[in-house]
């Protein structure tokens, strides 16, 4: 039996995320001693290291919650992990267009820019007219109103 703090040493999770995976039923509750500390068996360290791995990769938790339940299922076949993982990587692959479009923006807006006053920078002149860009750099709206992590 591992205690919450074992699990956070072991796997490299925070203890408040592990309780959340926890209230969000990725991981199996706990069992509780007689002073109500959270004692977990090795699945629950299996498991943990399955989500934190999948994070690490960047997965959703939605299809962390998929993988799961579809590990839970050995003889199911595969063609949907398949699917969330080629999903994934077309997203991913999309995601390093976009940084190298930003990338090559960034690098031709910084290479005009010869040191001048800031009211002759090419770069605050830039940042005031997208016409002055070269092509579309945008990221889209939905990326933008989500918060970083």
């Amino acid at each position: 039996m591992y205690s919450i703090g074992d699990l956070s040493r072991r796997t490299g999770v925070k203890v408040p995320t592990i309780r959340y995976y926890e209230q969000a039923g990725l991981i199996a509750p706990a069992e509780r001693t007689e002073g109500n500390q959270r004692r977990y068996e090795k699945k629950a360290l299996d498991r943990l290291a399955f989500i934190r791995h999948g994070r690490d990769l960047g997965l959703s938790i939605e299809a962390i919650r998929d993988l799961i339940d579809l590990s839970d299922h050995p003889e199911t076949p595969c063609a949907r992990a398949d699917a969330i993982a080629a999903g994934h990587l077309a997203a991913v692959r999309a995601k390093i267009a976009q940084l190298q479009r930003l990338e090559h923006e960034l690098e031709r807006i910084v290479s005009h820019c010869a040191g001048h006053t800031v009211e002759d920078c090419y770069v605050i002149r830039a940042l005031s007219d997208h016409g002055l860009c070269d092509g579309d750099h945008a990221q889209p709206l939905e990326e933008r109103l989500v918060p970083a992590r």
